[in-house]
């Protein structure tokens, strides 16, 4: 049986767990916030909201986005998101003494600062100069989301050491899957190991023909696959890495024990779908594999409650009855749009039902959908209040 490690706000009415946003926010202790789940689900806006209300709330905070939408830039009102900390305007924290500073990941950058900080001078511009390490850097499968968690390794050692932020909100990289993010770390930290590759790329050393005959049949084959100039670039690139490989290994290894640390926070964000809170499933599953922290799931996007007596049921009675009578087609429309949005509500509700079912352990936020986009500091303060238990006026 999976051990799950979570923080549980208090006990509901219904019996569930809702996720308590204030007490996780406004508790010194939690440092990281990361907000995950597969793509198209709100990770964004939520860790756009949580950052800016724990800001309001007093904490100095700085929000990492890993999205390309550039979404998160335009709501909080700023025309340059990169990879440096930039301050956010018109964020109310004169009273609470809070600070929001918000950036984009760029994740060539961050490799070349991981490359610059480990090797020479010479060498570091032999590397960055490479063909191979440009594709590499720029395009290959999991640098996103090794250089996210980079990035904040980087931001929680400097904050560590001078007292910058005391509270960091991670939007996690739009993959296919949520599990990538976990994932695609210690693929890319395996790749770049270097056994594998010194391997087939080294020169063959000591005497035994029957190794260099091996290599060289290797060689062989790979230059037919990827082209002698493709060969030579990586070779080049191997020599030069060659002294860093390692370090990607231990630097992965820090990064998990940083995840797993009291002091970080997971949020598991998803839709009221069934895709969706399957894979928010499979999620809260493996981070308690991996004994990392989940404080809660948010489901985002929810269809709003409608208060009244009536029933789905009833409203599509009235309306076949209006119909079949020929009185006022209007109001039978409204009545079988109601008795939609009725069962949706309750589709979702028993989504929701299940995976509590399958989870009881993990605290649950509901924020309801808005009706429209968000794309200001209003916005977001909205979806924070909404995650916060605060309804609609």
């Amino acid at each position: 049986m999976t051990r799950l490690r979570s923080r549980v706000g208090p006990q509901s009415l219904d019996g569930g767990h809702p996720l308590d946003v204030d007490r996780l926010l406004d508790d010194p202790a939690t440092g990281i916030i990361v907000c995950c789940g597969s793509g198209g689900v709100g990770k964004t806006t939520t860790s756009a909201a949580l950052a800016l209300r724990a800001a309001e709330r007093g904490r100095t905070v700085v929000v990492l986005t890993i999205d390309p939408a550039r979404r998160l830039a335009q709501s909080m009102g700023i025309e340059v998101l990169d990879n440096t900390p930039r301050p956010v305007a018109g964020v109310s924290t004169t009273a609470s003494g809070g600070s929001l500073d918000a950036m984009m990941l760029d994740m060539k950058r961050t490799f070349d600062e991981v490359v610059e900080s480990q090797a020479s001078p010479e060498k570091a511009q032999q590397i960055l100069r490479n063909p191979f390490y440009i594709a590499l850097s720029s395009s290959f499968a999991g640098t996103q989301e090794y250089m996210a968690m980079e990035k904040l390794g980087q931001i929680h050692a400097d904050a560590r050491r001078d007292g910058t932020y005391d509270l960091i909100v991670v939007d996690t990289p739009p993959s296919r899957s949520a599990l990538d993010f976990l994932d695609a770390p210690e693929r890319l930290s395996s790749f770049l190991d270097g056994r594998f590759i010194r391997l087939l790329l080294a020169p063959a050393k000591g005497p035994a023909r029957l190794m260099s005959a091996g290599l060289g049949m290797v060689t062989n084959a790979l230059t037919k696959v990827l082209g002698a100039q493709v060969l030579r670039d990586m070779q080049t690139f191997v020599a030069a890495f060659d002294t860093l490989f390692g370090g990607f290994r231990q630097r992965a290894q820090k990064t998990f024990e940083l995840l797993q640390a009291d002091g970080t926070a997971f949020l598991v964000v998803a839709a009221p779908e069934p895709d969706a809170l399957r894979e928010a499933a499979y999620f809260v599953e493996r981070l308690g594999e991996d004994d990392m922290p989940v404080a809660g799931l948010v489901v985002n996007r929810a269809s709003p409650e409608q208060h009244g007596d009536i029933t789905a049921e009833e409203a599509m009675a009235a309306a076949q009855r209006l119909r079949k009578d020929g009185a006022d087609s209007l109001t039978a429309g409204l009545l079988r749009l109601h008795a939609d949005h009725m069962r949706m509500v309750e589709r979702e509700t028993l989504l929701r039902h299940r995976f509590e079912a399958a989870h009881p352990q993990v605290p649950i936020a509901v924020v309801p959908a808005l009706a429209g986009d968000v794309h200001d500091l209003a916005g977001l303060r909205q979806v924070g209040a909404l995650l916060a238990g605060e309804r609609p006026t």
